[in-house]
């Protein structure tokens, strides 16, 4: 009971006034989404991926009103959960992560796919970029790309290096290395970063190359020592770790993330999707956290996000066909 009643039904009032409204708002911006939307990562939970999806998909689900649900769907280098994207109903309620491995690796990589990588999806936009980062377990006595380079050449087939999954740019990243190097190490493909830092940790591997976030965490925490970054200058992360170009030059492989939908989404959707993912990803929260974790947020129009995978893949097959990777 208030002091004075009238104004206790004057607020009443407003509560339902503010209750029909808030809906009209979003109506007027379209009404999609309306309900919520699965978002599938096709990396397992705990890695870098997720992380730095859930950051995103919190901010979207802030602007769209709804929640954006992260369904891990790992496997076979991502390309499981890919491939359930790709059999989803052209809605807009079934989105995901697409990018490098899938999307422009795995077109030369692999022999067979359950899916096309261009024609069985929509681009929304691009969401985010970062480096891969090589690190050595600490029984390995080579401090630098240089050593372990001298190293691994007097030690042929006797070092492994672990990734999340073969056809992952974390593999890629293995292969172009051999290549550039000219050593002979075997590639441990695993479900998922995680599991692959453990081996690391324990001495099953003797190497990884990894999304910078989380081995960064590792590598700074004494546990395990970095040795280069993958892209062709030094990340602004950790400029204290060399560029593996620096000694190997032309080394260049970052990971790259988009929003991706099963093809035929509708025009609308898209339009609405890719106006939503540029105020996430230009908002100064989402840019500093996914700073944080070493990603830089990074958006494009669908029509720049296809042309920019399309490059990819050509730029990409020559350096995968040389080395000779490839799963049957």
């Amino acid at each position: 009971m208030t002091i004075d009643g009238k104004l206790g039904r004057r607020g009443v009032l407003a509560g339902i006034v503010g209750a029909i409204s808030a809906p009209a708002i979003v109506r007027a911006e379209g009404e999609y989404p309306s309900r919520p939307v699965r978002y599938i990562n096709p990396f397992p939970a705990g890695g870098p991926t997720d992380t730095l999806s859930r950051i995103f998909c919190g901010r979207m689900s802030e602007l769209t009103g709804q929640q954006w649900v992260v369904e891990n769907r790992g496997g076979s280098g991502g390309n499981v959960g890919v491939d359930v994207l790709a059999k989803s109903e052209p809605d807009g309620y079934t989105l995901g992560l697409g990018g490098i491995s899938s999307h422009a690796i795995a077109p030369t990589l692999y022999a067979r796919l359950p899916f096309d990588p261009r024609k069985d999806f929509t681009f929304v936009s691009t969401m985010w970029w970062l480096p891969n980062l090589l690190a050595v377990n600490l029984d390995v006595p080579a401090k630098n790309t240089s050593e372990l380079i001298e190293l691994t050449r007097a030690n042929p087939g006797k070092y492994t290096y672990g990734s999340a999954g073969a056809g992952t740019t974390l593999h890629l990243s293995g292969e172009l290395f051999k290549m550039l190097a000219k050593v002979d190490i075997l590639h441990v493909p695993y479900r998922g970063a995680a599991p692959a830092m453990q081996d690391l940790l324990a001495g099953q591997i003797q190497m990884m190359f990894d999304n910078i976030p989380g081995t960064l965490t590792q590598s700074r925490a004494g546990k395990v020592r970095p040795i280069a970054v993958t892209s062709a200058k030094r990340t602004t992360v950790a400029p204290d770790i060399p560029a593996l170009a620096e000694t190997l030059p032309g080394f260049d492989i970052v990971s790259w993330t988009t929003l991706t939908g099963p093809a035929n989404l509708p025009p609308k959707v898209v339009e609405r999707l890719s106006a939503l993912s540029q105020k996430a990803l230009e908002s100064a929260d989402v840019k500093a956290k996914f700073a944080d974790l070493g990603a830089t947020a990074w958006w494009n129009s669908p029509s720049d996000t296809l042309s920019y995978r399309d490059n990819e893949q050509a730029r990409l097959a020559p350096i995968i066909r040389a080395s000779g990777a490839r799963v049957d």
